[in-house]
């Protein structure tokens, strides 16, 4: 759906530009990232309910992980080793310690158990942003169960549209709960707390949500979506981080859920000036290279931005995009699309070799690259004179 690639456009640029330090809010792109994530993987599952009458799960999660592992193998391999020739000690010391956590889909309960603060030291770790990889992962693990178990019978999509609703809340019961401490990384990246913008855009996949949506006149839905778009736009040019009152006391709930209300009146009232803008051909082709180009540009930017100072720091930001935007289009040409829609090298046993192979070489380097000295490099005051 041209509309919500482009959606998707509009949030990877928000995260590129946020991360670079030119959009203060950016970092709500993630929150519709979730909110499309919650409403695309719940629309697949009810249609499957209703279409076969169960969900096929072991199907799911390999389609799943054909459409992510991929892509996500082959950056953190390149990565890893692009900090072992190019980052700091710091780096590449805890670019080792995240890497098994990152293989093994719960890198943000390692950072929140570590006490690593997402605010403030997420500039030496080339993995910090997969912390909401992390979490959409977790997402998909006991979601589609819920909604296998929830969906049967005449029920099953107010059953779980209610689930939706009530688990989304009490998402935000704990945000505002645990958003109190002085160090809010637990509130930012537990699966629990921003589960409330994936089940919000599971709610507005629901047929009685959906049905509601087909009722709203085209023009309504427009305006709508206008004053909830600029709304999103506002809230991503001035939010202040950590630092926002209101970010962890319903702030990040209320982003979410106009995020959500957005995105079903583009996808279910037919002919919509907001769908066509959204899905206009930049943002389009930006949200179809979205996967890829999150999971390039934070690297990029740690290990490329510093040795690009001599171009100030706008000349610096775009060269860094455009270097993520080549390895992302790059990425998305050579190994997501040939084994998303299983090219021949990717089909049955020779898939299954070429993703052990994968798997093999990150556990390879991993095991290879020397554990760094802590304060090699640095000056020994002891022989000073």
């Amino acid at each position: 759906m041209a509309a919500l690639d482009g959606l998707r456009g509009f949030a990877v640029a928000a995260v590129l530009l946020f991360h670079a330090g030119h959009l203060r809010g950016g970092f709500l792109g993630v929150d519709l990232f979730f909110v499309l994530s919650g409403y695309l993987i719940t629309g697949l599952l009810l249609g499957e309910a209703t279409g076969r009458g169960r969900i096929a799960l072991a199907v799911f999660w390999s389609r799943r992980a054909r459409r992510l592992l991929p892509a996500l193998v082959c950056v953190v391999v390149v990565t890893g080793a692009a900090t072992w020739a190019w980052g700091s000690t710091a780096q590449l010391r805890f670019a080792l310690d995240d890497m098994p956590w990152v293989g093994a889909q719960a890198v943000n309960w390692h950072y929140i158990a570590e006490q690593v603060g997402y605010w403030n030291a997420s500039d030496t770790r080339v993995f910090a942003h997969l912390w909401s990889i992390g979490v959409e992962w977790q997402f998909y693990l006991v979601w589609p169960l819920v909604v296998a178990v929830a969906a049967r019978g005449r029920c099953g999509e107010p059953l779980v549209a209610s689930l939706a609703g009530v688990g989304a809340l009490v998402s935000l019961a704990l945000t505002v709960s645990l958003g109190a401490a002085v160090d809010t990384t637990r509130a930012y990246e537990g699966t629990d707390t921003r589960g409330a913008a994936l089940l919000l855009g599971a709610l507005a996949a629901t047929a009685p949500v959906c049905d509601l949506a087909r009722r709203v006149p085209r023009r309504a839905a427009d305006l709508v979506c206008l004053v909830l778009g600029c709304g999103l736009l506002a809230a991503w040019t001035v939010t202040e981080g950590e630092t926002a009152p209101l970010l962890f006391r319903g702030g990040l709930f209320l982003h979410s859920l106009a995020a959500a209300v957005m995105i079903v009146l583009m996808a279910r009232v037919p002919g919509t000036r907001a769908a066509r803008i959204a899905g206009g051909r930049l943002p389009q082709r930006l949200g179809e290279l979205s996967y890829s180009l999150y999971l390039w540009h934070w690297p990029v930017y740690l290990l490329l931005l510093p040795r690009l100072s001599g171009l100030g720091d706008r000349g610096a930001t775009v060269v860094a995009i455009g270097v993520s935007l080549v390895a992302a289009a790059v990425t998305k040409r050579f190994v997501e699309d040939p084994v998303r829609f299983r090219a021949g090298w990717a089909r049955g046993r020779c898939g299954v070799i070429a993703t052990a192979a994968a798997a093999l070489a990150g556990v390879v380097l991993w095991a290879a690259v020397p554990e760094p000295v802590p304060g090699a490099g640095t000056v020994d005051i002891g022989r000073l004179e």
